[in-house]
């Protein structure tokens, strides 16, 4: 079996045992949400953005299904509506500024906000044991740039709710700090990353366009950069960063108006 085959296995096993998610039941006490609940899911024509999709309308929320391409978004809404699920779709560019504005405009005279924000939107070049830094820059502008524009953009349509609204940045366990495998080897680096209390966007901006400037140097290979996947795992590494210094900057907002921002992982 090879690369393609092999990574499109893992995908494929990722789908199932996400579709498993589905079958949790949850009481009336542990449900917050209703109908009215509006989610946004970005890059969810397909893949893991599509099923995330799905099991939000399942569970009865009504799901807001964006896309970059309005032909294969529309197919993927027609898809999970004709099985009876409350699916809208919106064409959605992350880094096209005035679809950004053309969607926010949208979904604030539609819906009047939104309560959830799924951030999926993100590309990966290398398959297998391909590490190829090509297209470094469309990496890191999609999967990190695109990523702070939603939220930037989406933070003051958040409506307000006793259950407080979500935020959620599709991730990667290639984005990790101190694994033992595949980090920064700069150690003042990773702790000047880890620390909350002096992190800050300005050092994981600065941090992604030393990557890039080396990428254009051709030196990055000799520049302490994870050796797998570099581009991608250097975009998820800024996601997790920025993730966690969003919840210290959105912990102080006050009871009714919190908002809760993650990461999430399957694997990879």
């Amino acid at each position: 079996m090879g690369s393609k085959e092999r990574a499109k296995e893992r995908r494929e096993q990722r789908m199932q045992e996400i579709s498993l998610l589905r079958t949790i039941p949850y009481s009336d006490h542990q449900r917050w949400w209703s109908s009215e609940t509006i989610a946004v899911v970005t890059g969810a024509n397909r893949g893991i953005g599509f099923e995330i999709s799905r099991q939000l309308a399942t569970h009865g929320l009504t799901v807001i299904l964006t896309s970059r391409d309005s032909n294969v978004g529309l197919e993927a809404a027609r898809v999970l509506q004709e099985g009876g699920l409350n699916v809208v779709f919106h064409q959605l560019d992350v880094l096209d500024h005035l679809s950004r504005k053309q969607f926010s405009d949208w979904l604030q005279q539609n819906y009047g906000g939104l309560d959830i924000l799924v951030n999926n939107a993100g590309v990966n070049f290398n398959l297998g044991s391909d590490n190829s830094v090509e297209y470094a820059r469309k990496v890191i502008t999609t999967n990190y740039f695109g990523t702070k524009n939603m939220t930037e953009a989406m933070i003051p349509m958040m409506k307000p709710s006793t259950a407080g609204a979500r935020i959620v940045n599709v991730s990667s366990r290639l984005g990790r700090l101190n694994g033992r495998r595949n980090r920064i080897e700069d150690v003042t680096l990773r702790e000047e990353l880890g620390n909350l209390d002096s992190l800050t966007e300005e050092l994981i901006d600065r941090t992604v366009s030393n990557f890039l400037q080396q990428v254009e140097d051709s030196t990055w290979t000799s520049g302490g950069w994870p050796q797998t996947f570099t581009d991608y795992s250097v975009s998820k590494l800024a996601i997790n960063a920025y993730t966690r210094l969003m919840a210290k900057v959105l912990s102080d907002r006050p009871d009714g108006h919190k908002i809760y921002i993650n990461c999430y992982c399957r694997a990879g």
